[in-house]
């Protein structure tokens, strides 16, 4: 949950005065900004965001992954 809080690319835009439709910006999005921006630290920002957003999905696999094995464990053991 903190990596997804961490990820604030919709507010990188709106201060860049890029409008948005939703506070979830797309990663397509994201990455076209980063090819077409000629500012270097809004492309860190964004990159940033980019690398907590995917960090946010590796753990949610990670979380949806280990529930099965936490109840073989459950019951195996009690």
């Amino acid at each position: 949950m903190s990596f997804r809080l961490l990820d604030n690319s919709a507010l990188l835009f709106l201060q860049k005065e890029i409008l948005v439709d939703s506070s979830n910006v797309s990663l397509g999005a994201i990455k076209d900004q980063i090819d077409s921006s000629a500012d270097y630290q809004f492309k860190l920002k964004l990159k940033r965001a980019l690398l907590y957003r995917k960090l946010h999905r590796v753990f949610i696999i990670l979380m949806i992954a280990s529930i099965p094995v936490t109840v073989v464990t459950y019951f195996t053991l009690f």
